[in-house]
């Protein structure tokens, strides 16, 4: 199994940001979580919300531990909402399933992590996210 690195991490937020400058969204915050769901790497723009970086982790933290995108956690959520109350409760509030969080693959397809974002739409979130993961030679795992 690849462990996630410092600099693949640090790859990750870095292009994350600059893609967000590029679509002219609002001030984001950026983390990316390791594979058991601790930060190697978080950044907050200037302006940024202080509330950034929990929406951040939380999106980041439920899509490594189950698994699966943010964005597949919230479709989920809608059919069985009670579920996802749940496992919000049993995770002491780390688990978020907005739009926003997406699983990191290596070569192998092993998740090794995942980032989220947050301060704009969860549509531009999970584009930041996914262009940073690319950028840093790693799989961005975005689908439903």
């Amino acid at each position: 199994m690849t462990a996630l690195t410092l600099q693949q991490a640090s790859i990750i937020v870095d292009k994350g940001l600059e893609k967000a400058r590029e679509m002219k969204i609002p001030a984001l915050g950026i983390v990316v979580l390791d594979a058991a769901g601790h930060t190697v790497a978080y950044k907050r723009e200037d302006g940024a919300s202080m509330f950034r970086e929990d929406v951040a982790r939380g999106k980041a933290w439920g899509a490594v531990a189950m698994g699966c995108s943010s964005r597949a956690l919230a479709k989920r959520a809608q059919s069985n909402p009670n579920f996802m109350i749940t496992l919000a409760a049993t995770a002491q509030g780390k688990f978020l399933p907005q739009m926003g969080g997406v699983v990191i693959r290596d070569a192998a397809g092993t998740i090794i992590g995942a980032a989220g974002a947050s301060g704009a739409s969860g549509d531009q979130d999970e584009a930041c996210c996914v262009y940073g993961i690319e950028q840093a030679g790693l799989k961005a795992d975005a689908a439903e």
